[in-house]
C-alpha cells in the first residue's frame, strides 16, 4: 500500500472528513484491522487565508510546497491537497516538491464524465468560480462546460464559506440559501452540480437536490485510496 501525503488543515473541519473517508474506505477494502498508510502535514490556514486576500499566490505555492517536500520526506509516495482552492497552484507544488499529485478537478471531470454529463453548476469560493484554473481544465481536458452563479450569489457562497464552514458552523438558513443558488444554475441548464469547496458537503448532501451532486471531498478521497492500493 502506498503511502499517501495529505497537506490538510484549510481548513481542519474538511480535513478531518478526508482522513475519516480514506481510513474508513481503507478499512472495507481491506478488511481486519487495516487503516490507511498516510501522513499528514497540518497548515495554518490563517497564513493561507492572508495569503489568498492579499493575492500573493506565490506565497501560498511556498507554503504548499514546504509540506509537499516534508510529506516526500516523511516517506509519502503521492500529494493530496485537502482543498480546492488551493489546486490553483497545485501543479507549481508537484514540481517543486518532486511527488505525484492527485488533482482533485480531474477526479471531478473523471466522476462527470462517468455519468456522461457536459453542463455542470459550479459553487465555491471566489477564487474557484471566478478564476480560469478549474473551469478551463474541465473545459481543455473533459470538454465540459461550466456555469457559475451570478455575481451577488457567489459572494454569498464565498461568505458561507469563509465565514461559517469554515469555522465549523453549520446553518439551516445558509443550506437554503445555498440550495436556492443551485436551483437557479439547475433552470440556466446545469446537469449536476460540483460541490468546488471541501467544506460544502458539510452544509449540503445528495438529498438535498434532484440532480446529481459532485462532492469533491469524497471522490477525492477516494481516488487516493484507490491509488493507494493500486498495484505498481
Amino acid at each position: 500500500m502506498k503511502v499517501i501525503g495529505l497537506v490538510g488543515g484549510m481548513s481542519w473541519n474538511s480535513t478531518l472528513e478526508y482522513y475519516r473517508i480514506i481510513n474508513e474506505l481503507s478499512a472495507r477494502r481491506l478488511g481486519g484491522f487495516h487503516s490507511a498508510r498516510l501522513v499528514l502535514y497540518s497548515l495554518d490556514f490563517d497564513d493561507i487565508v492572508r495569503a489568498q486576500r492579499e493575492a500573493r499566490w506565490d506565497d501560498a505555492a511556498d507554503i504548499l510546497t514546504e509540506a509537499g517536500t516534508s510529506l516526500k520526506q516523511a516517506g509519502a509516495d503521492f500529494l493530496v491537497i485537502c482543498t480546492n482552492t488551493m489546486h490553483k497552484v497545485a501543479d507549481i507544488v508537484a514540481e517543486k516538491a518532486s511527488l505525484p499529485l492527485l488533482n482533485i478537478v480531474d477526479v471531478t471531470g473523471d466522476a462527470i464524465r462517468e455519468l456522461g454529463l457536459h453542463q455542470i453548476g459550479l459553487l465555491g469560493t471566489r477564487f474557484v468560480m471566478e478564476e480560469p484554473f478549474y473551469r478551463e481544465r474541465l473545459r481543455k481536458r473533459f470538454g465540459i462546460k461550466v456555469l457559475v452563479p451570478r455575481e451577488d450569489d457567489m459572494a454569498t457562497v464565498h461568505q458561507i464559506i469563509y465565514d461559517e464552514l469554515c469555522e465549523g458552523v453549520v446553518k439551516d438558513s445558509s443550506r437554503q440559501t445555498c440550495l436556492d443558488i443551485i436551483s437557479r444554475l439547475v433552470t440556466r441548464g446545469a446537469e449536476g452540480i460540483i460541490l468546488g469547496c471541501t467544506e460544502l458537503p458539510l452544509l449540503i448532501q445528495p438529498g438535498n437536490v434532484d440532480v446529481p451532486l459532485f462532492n469533491t471531498t469524497r471522490l477525492h478521497a477516494e481516488a487516493a485510496v484507490n491509488l493507494a492500493l493500486a498495484e505498481g
